[in-house]
């Protein structure tokens, strides 16, 4: 699935009123959620949204419109290091956190698990969440902060964990 064809996703999910699409192609899978603005007065993001709201000195400043995620498939093992790694599933800017002042999703040594956000890529100005799709431990964080990531760029290489 390339960028064109996700923004006709979006056009359609816009011009439609559908509130949530998800479709997966060419083991691309991509989910686009329409939610309303936050409350006045409102500082909590919506639970599973980072970037439902940037909180900035007590207030609340919702992302409106069309967002899309697109959730992090583990890439190969690396046989070297014995890592699960997690590829960006898209061209972007990588950011750690869900705003400048914020703490970073996660960081080395954090455990994981699935569903859990790693990171946002930014792309086209939409911001989409990266996904763990494993359990594990964040042994090693490839991108930097800010910095653009290429499809298929290793972004974080996750032990993953024994479960009995």
């Amino acid at each position: 699935m390339n960028i064109k064809e996700i923004k006709e996703l979006i056009e359609i999910v816009s011009q439609h009123g559908i509130t949530d699409l998800e479709v997966e192609r060419s083991g691309v899978k991509v989910r686009i959620r329409k939610e309303g603005p936050l409350a006045a007065g409102s500082s909590q993001a919506q639970p599973g949204s980072a970037f439902a709201a940037a909180q900035t000195h007590g207030s609340a400043h919702a992302i409106e419109g069309p967002r899309v995620f697109v959730p992090a498939e583990p890439g190969p093992k690396n046989d070297e290091e014995g890592l699960a790694q997690v590829r960006s599933p898209i061209v972007g800017t990588f950011y750690r956190a869900p705003n400048p002042d914020a703490e970073p999703f996660v960081k080395t040594g954090d455990s994981v698990e699935p569903g859990q956000v790693l990171c946002i890529i930014e792309a086209m100005k939409l911001m989409n969440e990266i996904e763990a799709e494993v359990n594990g431990e964040v042994v090693k964080i490839y991108a930097e902060n800010g910095e653009p990531v290429e499809f298929g760029q290793a972004l974080f290489g996750i032990r993953l964990s024994k479960k009995l």
